[in-house]
């Protein structure tokens, strides 16, 4: 029987919570030498590169506060879903205007829905977050994050790729112990399968570290507005597997027939699909 009491669960929708952010030079250029950019690109009033937002608006709970995955304990604007494992499932973002470094945004977030289903690594619940990025009381960025928690233990399968993509633009790189270290603490996330390899095997079922499915995201959209050389207007992003410290990746693009989309994807060495994403111009 399935401990999931998706009634209770769905009493968090519609929960709210507020924060307000200064978005600084410093972190900015931080995040600038994690991926090898240049720092001198980021200066007060430059506009801040898609999904750059994730490096702000950040909660420091103690130890106390924390589950055994390094996740805050559920219960507080999350609701308490039971299945053991976390993760990123993906999300879409619309931006209405440029944020610019050295302003102040308010982030409002609410709790959309909570959904209880079943997939090929068993009991699943999605929960979907509305956050809107406001700067003067107008809204910059309105995005919807989906979270899927699934059951302790289950073993993570191989998903085989039936689609067959052709990029006109490939990039290849190799994320590193380093970079997903400073990744982690320039968004202040203790989840354990980033840095912990034990944890990861004997607890989560992954074959070791995990890339973080949001710097997977942010390398994605990076290089759509690389390619196209215009702002991203939407993007829209699904994990379809995790990829794994040690595993050299792709990142690939390729324009539909309208000028104004591209589909993206970052893909495994045999060419497995890992995040799939579409952008908009």
């Amino acid at each position: 029987m399935s401990d999931v009491d998706i009634g209770y669960l769905r009493q968090w929708v519609g929960r709210t919570e507020s924060c307000s952010d200064v978005l600084s030079v410093r972190h900015a250029r931080l995040m600038a030498a994690t991926l090898g950019i240049s720092g001198e690109l980021f200066q007060e009033g430059s506009v801040l590169p898609p999904l750059w937002h994730w490096l702000f608006f950040l909660e420091g709970l103690p130890p106390s506060e924390l589950g055994r995955d390094g996740h805050p304990v559920r219960g507080g604007f999350l609701p308490p879903v039971p299945l053991a494992n976390r993760m990123w499932a993906g999300g879409t973002l619309k931006f209405a205007k440029p944020v610019l470094l050295g302003s102040t945004l308010e982030k409002r977030s609410s709790i959309k829905s909570v959904e209880h289903k079943y997939g090929r690594s068993g009991e699943l619940v999605f929960v979907t977050v509305l956050h809107e990025i406001l700067h003067d009381c107008e809204i910059a960025i309105c995005e919807t994050h989906d979270i899927v928690y699934k059951q302790a233990g289950s073993t993570v399968k191989r998903v085989e790729s039936t689609e067959i993509l052709v990029p006109h633009y490939i990039k290849k790189t190799r994320p590193d112990a380093t970079m997903l270290f400073r990744y982690s603490a320039l968004t202040f996330n203790g989840h354990r399968i980033h840095y912990d390899a034990d944890y990861c095997r004997q607890v989560e079922g992954y074959s070791n570290v995990v890339i973080h499915g949001p710097l997977c995201a942010t390398l994605l959209a990076s290089f759509a507005e690389e390619v196209e050389g215009r702002p991203l207007k939407t993007f829209r992003y699904r994990g379809i597997q995790p990829s794994v410290l040690g595993a050299d990746l792709t990142i690939n693009a390729k324009k539909n027939a309208n000028d104004d989309e591209m589909i993206l994807w970052t893909a495994l060495p045999d060419n497995a699909i890992s995040m799939k994403a579409e952008a908009h111009f």
